[in-house]
């Protein structure tokens, strides 16, 4: 297994040195995608370069999807079979890396998701909101398979990712991790579900719209649930 890690990152950087830092005893490489941040940011992410960190810059704002996308297909270039997905603003615990690897290691084809397990700190409003994509994603994949399909530590298994990202539409910003996991589970992916400690940091900016995401989300779940029984056909005649 060859494993990087990608971090998208808009308008987070303050914890990206302590972050990649930590990361570097758990991946190969690390890919940040800087999605047309200004400046100051652009200047951080710049200074983070290093041999083992890359920094890919898309001129403009594009989304979290746009900027995972444009990192798993930098990663499948340089020839890594496995992708770990983290977040640039600290939500996420980097010492449960080695349950992630630990996991892919003995199922190198599945998706390991990681299952937020909150403290106080978590918004009422995104709690909520995320046990209703819970329960499209449990009817989109007829399985209970996907126990969080809206956390964004994960680690991929880039050869599945790269048949999804080249037939599939996904969306570009925050129902990106959704799609995702519901496509990868519709290809026969294993989903392995790790539970991890995810925190909203003092001060965190969060790059949620509320109105804009939650439509993008609630058009992503028409789509999937539009889409679902023909997948769900297709999976059991492909993969039986």
């Amino acid at each position: 297994m060859r494993l990087c890690a990608v971090i998208p990152s808009y308008r987070h950087v303050s914890a990206l040195p302590a972050l990649t830092h930590e990361l570097r005893a758990h991946v190969e490489s690390i890919i940040i995608v800087d999605d047309g941040n200004a400046e100051p940011e652009r200047a951080a992410l710049e200074a983070l370069r290093s041999p083992g960190i890359e920094v890919l810059r898309l001129e403009q704002n594009s989304g979290k999807g746009a900027a995972m996308i444009t990192g798993f297909r930098r990663a499948i270039e340089l020839g890594f079979t496995h992708a770990l997905q983290i977040d640039a603003d600290g939500q996420h615990d980097v010492a449960d890396v080695p349950k992630f690897t630990k996991a892919a290691r003995e199922n190198p084809k599945a998706l390991i998701c990681g299952q937020a397990v909150y403290d106080e700190s978590v918004p009422k409003s995104r709690k909520i909101g995320r046990y209703v994509t819970h329960f499209w994603v449990w009817i989109e994949t007829a399985s209970f398979d996907i126990y969080d399909s809206m956390c964004g530590f994960r680690l991929y298994p880039l050869a599945l990712v790269e048949r999804v990202i080249k037939h599939n539409s996904i969306g570009a910003r925050m129902d990106f991790d959704t799609e995702m996991a519901v496509h990868m589970h519709w290809r026969g992916a294993p989903i392995v579900n790790i539970p991890t400690k995810v925190i909203y940091p003092p001060g965190n900016v969060s790059n949620f719209e509320m109105l804009a995401d939650n439509v993008r989300i609630s058009l992503m779940h028409t789509r999937l649930f539009l889409q679902s029984p023909f997948r769900l056909l297709w999976k059991i005649v492909a993969y039986r």
